[in-house]
C-alpha cells in the first residue's frame, strides 16, 4: 500500500508536465520495473489505461524509446465519426436539402432547423451524435448560420428596366446643367417616448438603458414623421420630423422648407429641378394632393419641377433609402427616442466618412388627413406629361398670375 501512494504522489507531480507518450512510457518502464503486477499497480497509480501500459512496454522492448517528433502513434487517437458512421454525413445532407426546399415530407419542414433538432433527428435513425458535432459537420459542409434577404419583388413591370434607364439619364443631364435632383421619401414612422430601439450602444456592465415593457404609443407625445429630401451629387440631406400624418400635403411642404432653408442659396441660378421619388406613399404617381401642392410650389417659387417615380415595388432602390436613412438608423440604433428634440438632434449629428451632411428641423404644423382634390382643380394643373410613361414622368411648369 505504501508503494502505491508512493507512486500516486510521484505521478501527481509529474505526469501533468509530460505530453503523452512520454507519459506512457515512463508509467511503463516503472511497470517493468516493479515486475509481476507493475502494470495493475501503475494503472491505479497514474489512471492510465492498462492497453496505454501495454504499449509502452512493447515501445521499450522493442527499443522504440529514443526521441521521436511524434507524441502519438501514427493512427493513434479517436476515430472521426465520419469514418467510424459512414452514412451520418449523408443522412445530415439529406435533413437540411429537405428542409431547405420545402420538402412535405420532411421532418423538420415545420420545425427550427438547429443543431439540436438535427441531431434528435439523426439519433433517430440510429446514428449516436451530439448537436455540437452536427454543428461541426455543417460547418465543414459549407453551411453558414444566415438571414432572410429581402431581394424578390414580386411580379415586376415589363418596363421596369426601362423606368430605371429613364431616371438615371435624367438624372445626367439635370446634373450636366448643376440642377438639383432630389430623392425624396419618408422614412419609418418612429415612436416617441422610452421605448426600445433596435440595436446596441456601448455602455458600462450592467448599466443597460431601461425602457419601457411595452410599445403602447404615449398620445401626448405620438409618432415622428420623419421625411427625407436628399441631394444627389452632393451628398447633404434635409429632414423634416413631422408630429401628425404623412400627407401629400407634408411631403410638399418638406420640399418647400427645404427649398427656404438651404435650396435657394445653393441653387439660386437653378430654373429647374428634378425629383426622384416611390411610386407610393405621400408621393405617389397616383396622388393628386401631391401634384396639386407641388403646383402650388412650383407657382411660389417659379421653377419648373420634373418628377420620376420609380416603377411600383422598387422603392428600395431609392437613393435616399441607402444613402441617407439607413445611416440615421445606424447612429441611433439602441438609442431611446424619448422626444422629439432627440429625434431631430440625432438625426442632424448623423455623418459619414464620405461626407454626407444633414440638417433636420420639427414641423409642428398640423396636416389633416382625407383632403379631397377635384377633377376642377386637376383641369387647372399645368402638367407636361412625358413620352414615356407620362403617369411615372411628368413635369409641372409655373402658372402664369
Amino acid at each position: 500500500m505504501d508503494v502505491l501512494v508512493t507512486y500516486t504522489q510521484k505521478y501527481a507531480q509529474l505526469l501533468p508536465v509530460l505530453d503523452e507518450r512520454t507519459r506512457r512510457l515512463v508509467v511503463a518502464a516503472d511497470a517493468k520495473l516493479l515486475g509481476y503486477g507493475g502494470s495493475e499497480l501503475t494503472h491505479q497509480a497514474s489512471g492510465i489505461d492498462r492497453k496505454t501500459i501495454a504499449t509502452g512496454l512493447r515501445e521499450l522492448e522493442a527499443g522504440l524509446a529514443l526521441p521521436s517528433a511524434r507524441v502519438r502513434q501514427k493512427g493513434g487517437g479517436r476515430k472521426k465519426l465520419t469514418e467510424t458512421d459512414t452514412t451520418v454525413l449523408s443522412d445530415l445532407r439529406d435533413l437540411v436539402a429537405e428542409a431547405s426546399r420545402g420538402d412535405p415530407e420532411s421532418p423538420l419542414q415545420w420545425t427550427n432547423k438547429s443543431p439540436r433538432t438535427l441531431a434528435t433527428e439523426l439519433t433517430r435513425r440510429q446514428h449516436s451524435i451530439s448537436y455540437g458535432t452536427v454543428a461541426t459537420l455543417l460547418t465543414q459542409e459549407g453551411y453558414r448560420l444566415q438571414a432572410n434577404r429581402k431581394t424578390r419583388e414580386g411580379a415586376q413591370h415589363p418596363d421596369r428596366e426601362a423606368q430605371f434607364h429613364y431616371i438615371s439619364q435624367c438624372t445626367k443631364q439635370f446634373l450636366a446643367r448643376r440642377a438639383p435632383v432630389l430623392s425624396v421619401d419618408t422614412k419609418k414612422k418612429e415612436l416617441v417616448g422610452n421605448f426600445k430601439n433596435p440595436g446596441r450602444r456601448w455602455l458600462p456592465p450592467g448599466k443597460p438603458l431601461e425602457v419601457n415593457l411595452h410599445d403602447f404609443p404615449d398620445p401626448a407625445l405620438g409618432k415622428a414623421v420623419p421625411y427625407g429630401v436628399y441631394e444627389i451629387g452632393t451628398d447633404w440631406g434635409y429632414v423634416n420630423v413631422g408630429i401628425t400624418h404623412d400627407t401629400g400635403e407634408f411631403a410638399v411642404a418638406s420640399l418647400r422648407r427645404w427649398w427656404e432653408q438651404l435650396g435657394y442659396e445653393r441653387y439660386r441660378r437653378a430654373t429647374r429641378r428634378l425629383i426622384t421619388a416611390d411610386a407610393g406613399g405621400s408621393n405617389g404617381y397616383r396622388l393628386r394632393l401631391w401634384k396639386k401642392e407641388l403646383q402650388r410650389f412650383a407657382d411660389d417659387s417659379g421653377l419648373t419641377i420634373t418628377v420620376c417615380h420609380f416603377p411600383p415595388g422598387t422603392s428600395k432602390w431609392n437613393k435616399i433609402e441607402h444613402r441617407l436613412f439607413s445611416f440615421i438608423s445606424v447612429n441611433w440604433q439602441g438609442r431611446p427616442l424619448t422626444s422629439y428634440e432627440v429625434i431631430v438632434n440625432l438625426i442632424a449629428a448623423t455623418r459619414t466618412k464620405t461626407g454626407l451632411k444633414i440638417y433636420a428641423v420639427l414641423d409642428n404644423k398640423q396636416y389633416p388627413l382625407r383632403q379631397k382634390v377635384s377633377d376642377a382643380e386637376m383641369q387647372t394643373l399645368q402638367i407636361t406629361r412625358h413620352d414615356f410613361h407620362g403617369e411615372w414622368n411628368y413635369t409641372i411648369s409655373p402658372r402664369r398670375k
